[in-house]
This record gives structure tokens, C-alpha cells and sequence, in this order.
């Protein structure tokens, strides 16, 4: 049997995610029990062993990020049955790159012998990584199999706390002294089977351990090779301390385009070493959260989670919404004798609470965005504020002047045109208010600004537009 997919109609990982998906479908029929009508099997057709052995040798193939995308978007029996099939020399690289709840669910299938092989294999930082899921157990037994320095540095890495450059380090790195030639350095290089890997920089120290500075591997090779390493190494060197937050670190390798950057304590003593490859994942993980938190999710969910586990993952912030809800059905019903009067605005408000809603959202991820990146400060809040009225009141004008306009010709009104322009400019001022103090004070109460913040910012702009449009018709036009 050939499978229809082509590179060329896809992308490289819908490529393969495909792939798997059809050679898991042909064994899911394969393993179905005949039907009395449908006769003898074939001998033609394809056993269910070779079918599994062809899906063991295209997951192999593939490098382990790709495994990781292809079991994430793979319901959860047929993830379970690929996952079976992946090399178990793998498996510990496969559990670094799924998302933290799919990994959930390939680490509760796994036993405890299958556990101990895959994370024997890894380094102690990507130990450290899978450890606060892993059961407590088998981190002992791993930790015991260790020798005495890669132990010390797992136990320091799990010292801190997950959100924290320490957490983060990985300690393959190569130093030299600064009193030593470059040719000696090369030689010295020359002597390793390979690099470890992001190496675009080798840290000099001093006997005691304390960094001096880093020359570059660029540099390394077109100086002459009688020079000196501290003649030749850069001595600003941007560097960390453990207990700095992984974000800030992160933004500092996306300024100045880092790739390794050194960590190093309160006495300049080298600990150990960030790469870039870290530094995307929190960046990633940063968006992600940030992205979930808008929509008031409490963390990652798996896209093919049991039911009962997403409804846990999102009922709260629903409850929420619905109080909210609940209380705009409340502000309308204090209007209830201005809307049977004037049937057209009940057609009308929910344009202005729309409207509302889509500019409140707009300044909210914009401060959301400025908040995580380090761009604003609390004590800029107001500036903002400033600057989001005066382009409230120019957007409200302009789109209330048109759907004034509109209303206008609808229903003959004039007044009621001029209630919806002073209405949507209210709103959308009310919107750009909201919008930056709802964020500003999550973050004064150190709570993460981006949390529910599109709920509330909605709940605000329903409630209000309804109040404002409603109360100015009630006022203007009745």
C-alpha cells in the first residue's frame, strides 16, 4: 500500500505527522476482528507485525522534536501506541520536548524500569527539567547512579526555583586559563571527541574559578597564534547570576543577540552556563502562558485531554463570565421601559458593547505585552492612560460618527445618532481606562497581568456600553 502524502504538498511535520497517522490507521484496521461476511485475509495484505515494524522505523527516523510534535497531535490512544514504538533510548529526549501535558501523559504509562533508562541517559540539566513531574522515587534512584559532580549539579539546579536562570544551566562548557597561547587553546580543542553543543564561546578563568572573560570561537581562529588569551579575549561579557528571573535572562539573549551567556555568583566564581536553546523554550513558554491567561485557561492543556480534565482547566474564569454576564442582563434590565419604547435600541447596543470589547482587548495586550517585556513600568501607567484616552476619543468620533450616520438613516433620528456616537466614544473610553488598569494592578498585586484579563476587560465593556448607551437614550431620547 503507498501513502499519498508528499513533502511537496506539506510542510516537513505535517509531512510526517500524516505519515504516522495513516500507518496507525492502516493498523488500527488490521487489528480490527473480521466481519463473517468478509472472508479470509489476503496474503497480500499487510501483517500486523510489519505494519508496526514501519511505524517503529519512521518514528526512528525522525529527530526527537518531531516525535514530540507528531504524539501532541495524536488523540490519546493512538499517542499511547506511538509512543510504545519509539526507541526507549529516546524517550528521555522525547519527554524534554512535548509540552508539559502531553509529557503528563506519556510519563503515567510508563513504568518505573522505563523511567530509570530514559533519564539515565540525559545530563543532569535535563534531568533537572523532568524532575518536579517524575515521582519522587525514581529522582532518588537516578541521583544514586550519578557520579559525585554530575549529583552536585543536579541537586544545585533543583535548588532553585523552576522560573530561575539556575534552573536552566547547563554545565558543558570549556574553559581555559588567560595566561595561555591560542595555539596551545587550539591543540587543547583538538583533544575533545566533539564540542558541546551552542559552543560559540570558551570561558576564561582564573585557579580560583572566577571569570575573566570569554573569547569567541571566531576569534579564536584569525588571531595569531602566538597571542596571548588575555590579549585577545573580550572582558565585558554579559553574564547572570542563579537566582535571576529565566524571563529577564531571556530578553537579555534576544538584545544582544546571545547564544551562551556565562552564570556566575556573587563572587564572579563560573557556575555554569546558558544557551539559546533554553532561552527560546521560555520564551515560547513565556507567549504561551501569557496567550492562555488572556483567555482565563488555567495552564497548557492537552489538546486531546479527557474531558473531565479540560472542564477542570477551564470552569473557574467561566463562572466568572458568568457572574459578569449575569450582571450586564441586570444593567439591561434597568432599561427594560426605555427599550419597549424604542425598539431600536435593542438592534443598537450591542455595537457599542462590541466595539468596546475589541479596543479594551486591543490596549490590554498591548500593556500585557509591554508588562512582560520589560518595556513599561508601573509608574508609567498613567502616561499610558493618557495617550490610550486621546486615541479612544479620536476612534470613538471617527466609527461613532459612522455608526451615528447609519442609525440616523436606519431610523430617521438624528438624535439617536448622536447617542450612539456619544456613546461609543464614552465606551471606548472606558475600554483604553480598563484596558490599562486591569493589567497595571495584576502586576502591583503579583499576580501575572495577563491573567483573565480578556474576561474582565469584555465583562467591563459589556456592562459599561450597555449602561452608557441605554442611560444617554433614556436621558436624551424618551
Amino acid at each position: 500500500m503507498t501513502l499519498a502524502v508528499t513533502p511537496q504538498t506539506a510542510d516537513r511535520l505535517q509531512y510526517h505527522l500524516q505519515l504516522v497517522q495513516r500507518l496507525i490507521e492502516r493498523q488500527r484496521k488490521l487489528e480490527a476482528p473480521l466481519r463473517p461476511d468478509d472472508g479470509e485475509p489476503s496474503s497480500l495484505a499487510p501483517l500486523p507485525q510489519d505494519n508496526l515494524a514501519e511505524l517503529r522505523l519512521r518514528l526512528a527516523q525522525l529527530h526527537p522534536a518531531d516525535v514530540a510534535h507528531v504524539l501532541e497531535a495524536l488523540p490519546l490512544e493512538d499517542r499511547l501506541l506511538a509512543w510504545d514504538l519509539t526507541e526507549p533510548s529516546r524517550d528521555g529526549a522525547v519527554l524534554l520536548e512535548v509540552s508539559d501535558a502531553v509529557r503528563e501523559s506519556l510519563i503515567e504509562v510508563m513504568d518505573h524500569d522505563e523511567l530509570i533508562a530514559a533519564l539515565v541517559a540525559l545530563d543532569a540539566d535535563d534531568v533537572a527539567e523532568l524532575a518536579p513531574e517524575l515521582p519522587r522515587q525514581v529522582v532518588y534512584e537516578v541521583m544514586g547512579r550519578l557520579d559525585e559532580e554530575e549529583r552536585g549539579q543536579l541537586q544545585e539546579v533543583l535548588s532553585y526555583e523552576e522560573d530561575r536562570v539556575g534552573a536552566l544551566m547547563d554545565f558543558e562548557l570549556v574553559t581555559i586559563r588567560a595566561d595561555v597561547s591560542c595555539e596551545v587553546v587550539l591543540r587543547y580543542l583538538r583533544r575533545f571527541d566533539e564540542l558541546p553543543n551552542q559552543t560559540d564561546k570558551i570561558f576564561v578563568t582564573d585557579e580560583t574559578g572566577r571569570l575573566k572573560g570569554v573569547l569567541s570561537i571566531r576569534k579564536l581562529l584569525v588571531s595569531d597564534p602566538e597571542a596571548e588569551v588575555s590579549e585577545v579575549m573580550a572582558t565585558e561579557v554579559v553574564s547572570f547570576q542563579p537566582d535571576e528571573p529565566a524571563q529577564d535572562a531571556a530578553q537579555a539573549f534576544e538584545r544582544y543577540d546571545l547564544v551562551t551567556a556565562p552564570v556566575v555568583d556573587e563572587n564572579g566564581v563560573l557556575l555554569g552556563r546558558l544557551t539559546v536553546d533554553a532561552m527560546v523554550d521560555v520564551i515560547r513558554e513565556e507567549s504561551d502562558s501569557e496567550v492562555l491567561n488572556l483567555a482565563g485557561l488555567k495552564e497548557e492543556e492537552d489538546l486531546f485531554a479527557p474531558v473531565i480534565d479540560s472542564v477542570k482547566n477551564r470552569w473557574s474564569w467561566l463562572a466568572i463570565n458568568l457572574c459578569t454576564a449575569f450582571f450586564a442582563s441586570r444593567v439591561i434590565g434597568m432599561f427594560e421601559h426605555s427599550i419597549a419604547q424604542l425598539v431600536a435600541l435593542a438592534a443598537l447596543m450591542p455595537i457599542v458593547a462590541g466595539i468596546g470589547g475589541n479596543s479594551g482587548n486591543q490596549t490590554i495586550t498591548m500593556i500585557v505585552r509591554a508588562l512582560a517585556m520589560g518595556q513599561m513600568q508601573i509608574g508609567q501607567a498613567g502616561r499610558l492612560w493618557r495617550k490610550e484616552i486621546g486615541v479612544s476619543i479620536i476612534n470613538g468620533m471617527v466609527w461613532g460618527g459612522v455608526i451615528g450616520s447609519v442609525a440616523w438613516l436606519l431610523y430617521g433620528s438624528i438624535s439617536l445618532g448622536l447617542v450612539m456616537l456619544a456613546a461609543m466614544t464614552l465606551n471606548l473610553m472606558l475600554a483604553a481606562t480598563m484596558g490599562v488598569m486591569i493589567p497595571t494592578l495584576m502586576q502591583k498585586l503579583g499576580k501575572d497581568p495577563a491573567l483573565g484579563s480578556s474576561v474582565l476587560i469584555t465583562a467591563c465593556t459589556d456592562s459599561g456600553g450597555f449602561f452608557i448607551f441605554l442611560g444617554l437614550a433614556t436621558l436624551f431620547l424618551l
